[in-house]
């Protein structure tokens, strides 16, 4: 706010706001103008954030996973009977085993019997125990996780409280009013997650929850699976064992059967989860290194946008904001870089392998969609119309020699990786991890601030001179008139 009292012209009748807004129209042209250029690099900081977050994404990720051969060690197992599935580990040995389910793992379970009040009336979660028939001071003990807990039974306990103090335990319990029964289970498979009542006959009578009046009881059980005729136990219906994970889905008695080999497939997904991921990327560089030019936009003003609609607003930052790295020397270099690491040759055991050495290329650069000239091209792939006909070299490779295809794909991926962890080193003018100079936009973003700053106090000293000159100028013909209204007024006596 100016210190200046900012009067308008109300003896001379000057629009005086109009004519100082012309006056220093420079400055305020030069404030846009900073605005508007901070407002580009702002984006622009945007634009490369989000461009690197995508490489960054590809760096440590898929990228640096391919690099390691432990990565490809991938194994497949099948089994005869579904009541065990097995997950191979990188370390399985390939061939046939044996296996057979002696028990699965079970959770400690009571299903209470019906009860009723002592008057023969329905019981609810609000209903006193003592309406049961269980006196008050009578108690009783329930034995989980290696502890005893003695529960006390009041004269207003509810079975709703009563529940609670269950569970403040450690188990599962809930009074079903529908069926008048208590359920009671323990939150584990397992002998050593099981629980037992160890006193109070007559409260476990009228609860329902002895086996003198009807209770159901299933023991807590560990599963204990037998592999090549050694028994393994364990509480849950999982195993693992030497790094591979086998799950007992159900019971059964048969003499399972255990195949693993390796993992054909599994290399093939891995090469082209990659081949998708870095096809995603360099086609987003593609796209906005070559966008449509948008020479004479600028980020409007707040007069600018006054003067249009939200959608001509939006449709007009879209066509900046879309060509902010078009033509970038930065986006140049990384996009070479990494093309260049894809297509050089690898060397294994002295012979020189490429890409197209295992049917993967991009496509015809004439025919090629537009923004995906350097994307890789998998022949045979059943989801990749361009080159869904051709024979699957990869699979063939794959089958015929993995060793070779993981060593092939390892060196690859690590001249990739290699390339790009040299783009985003750190520099004086960008930060580890980014490709672009990320501290230089934001020492620039800094300085156009303080640029900003001084020019808006540029523009304000200016319209306070003219304010000034102006109020003066009121002044003076306030004056003025009043002397001439003085001397008329003695004419007018006279």
């Amino acid at each position: 706010m100016s210190d200046v009292m900012r009067l308008t012209g109300l003896t001379s009748g000057l629009d005086t706001d109009s004519m100082i807004t012309a006056m220093v129209s420079g400055h305020k042209t030069k404030v846009d103008e900073a605005k508007q250029d901070q407002t580009m690099l702002e984006w622009t900081q945007t634009a490369w954030k989000d461009m690197n977050s995508k490489i960054y994404g590809l760096y440590s990720g898929k990228l640096s996973s391919m690099r390691m051969s432990s990565s490809y060690s991938k194994k497949a197992t099948t089994t005869s009977n579904s009541a065990l599935s097995v997950v191979a580990g990188g370390n399985a040995v390939n061939g046939t085993y044996s296996a057979k389910i002696h028990s699965m793992a079970k959770a400690g379970y009571l299903t209470g019997a019906e009860i009723s009040t002592k008057t023969g009336g329905k019981v609810t979660n609000s209903t006193k125990l003592t309406d049961l028939g269980i006196a008050a001071g009578e108690s009783l003990s329930i034995s989980f996780g290696g502890k005893n807990t003695k529960i006390d039974i009041t004269s207003n306990m509810t079975m709703g409280q009563f529940v609670n103090k269950l569970k403040a335990v450690g188990v599962n319990a809930n009074f079903d009013e529908g069926n008048q029964r208590l359920f009671v289970s323990a939150k584990e498979t397992g002998a050593s997650k099981d629980f037992t009542f160890t006193s109070g006959d007559n409260a476990l009578k009228k609860l329902g929850l002895s086996a003198s009046v009807g209770a159901t009881r299933i023991k807590g059980q560990d599963a204990v699976l037998e592999l090549n005729g050694a028994k393994f136990k364990s509480s849950s219906n999982n195993f693992t064992i030497n790094g591979s994970t086998y799950v007992v889905n159900a019971e059964s008695d048969e003499d399972i059967t255990i195949t693993t080999q390796n993992d054909t497939s599994g290399i093939y997904d891995m090469v082209k989860n990659f081949l998708t991921e870095y096809n995603d990327v360099i086609n987003s560089m593609s796209a906005a290194y070559n966008a449509d030019s948008s020479k004479g936009y600028k980020p409007l003003t707040e007069e600018q946008m006054e003067l249009m609609t939200e959608k001509q607003i939006e449709d007009w930052e879209t066509k900046i904001k879309d060509s902010l790295l078009r033509k970038d020397s930065t986006l140049s270099t990384v996009m070479s870089a990494m093309r260049n690491a894809m297509s050089t040759g690898v060397e294994i055991d002295g012979k020189k392998y490429y890409l197209s050495d295992f049917g993967i290329g991009t496509a015809n650069y004439m025919s090629a969609e537009e923004n995906e000239k350097y994307a890789y091209h998998i022949d045979g792939d059943a989801d990749d119309s361009t080159v869904s006909g051709k024979t699957d070299k990869l699979k063939a490779a794959i089958a015929a020699d993995p060793e070779l295809v993981t060593k092939f794909f390892t060196k690859l991926s690590a001249n990739v990786y290699d390339e790009l962890t040299d783009k985003m080193a750190s520099t004086d003018y960008s930060s580890i991890y980014k490709v672009y100079n990320d501290k230089k936009m934001q020492s620039e973003y800094d300085d156009y601030s303080k640029k900003i700053k001084d020019l808006e106090a540029k523009l304000k000293e200016a319209e306070d001179k003219y304010y000034k000159k102006f109020a003066a100028m009121e002044k003076a013909l306030s004056q003025l008139n009043s002397g001439a209204n003085a001397i008329s007024s003695l004419f007018t006596m006279n």
